[in-house]
């Protein structure tokens, strides 16, 4: 069983930072890249960075200079630090991680999301 818990959404005026948080836990052997995904209401889920092991970092060009994607592979852990927020990175925010599980099993786990909310 492996589970991702996102922390750190909330409201924020537009112009704020929000950091969020997702830690990985349960039946792990190794996390390969994690990432954060938004969807807006309305909305197909999108991608808003990614990061490997060895932290190589990818982002969308809507957040890019603004959102920063960092990893504390020690403690299994994603963050995504959101500076000079709009009212459209409005959305409920995923973490996945593609992770080799202790059975020798590749696989996509998802968290449950986080909602972020700015306002103007």
């Amino acid at each position: 069983q492996v589970q991702l818990v996102e922390s750190g959404g909330g409201l924020v005026q537009a112009g704020g930072s929000l950091k969020l948080s997702c830690a990985a836990s349960g039946s792990i052997f190794r996390i390969n890249a994690m990432g954060w995904y938004r969807q807006a209401p309305g909305k197909q889920r999108e991608l808003v960075a990614t990061i490997t092991s060895g932290g190589s970092t990818n982002y969308a060009d809507s957040v890019k200079g603004r959102f920063t994607i960092s990893r504390d592979n020690a403690k299994n852990t994603a963050y995504l630090q959101m500076n000079s927020l709009k009212p459209e990175d409005t959305a409920v925010y995923y973490c996945s991680a593609q992770l080799i599980t202790l059975a020798g099993v590749w696989r996509n786990s998802w968290g449950q999301g986080t909602q972020v909310t700015v306002s103007s």
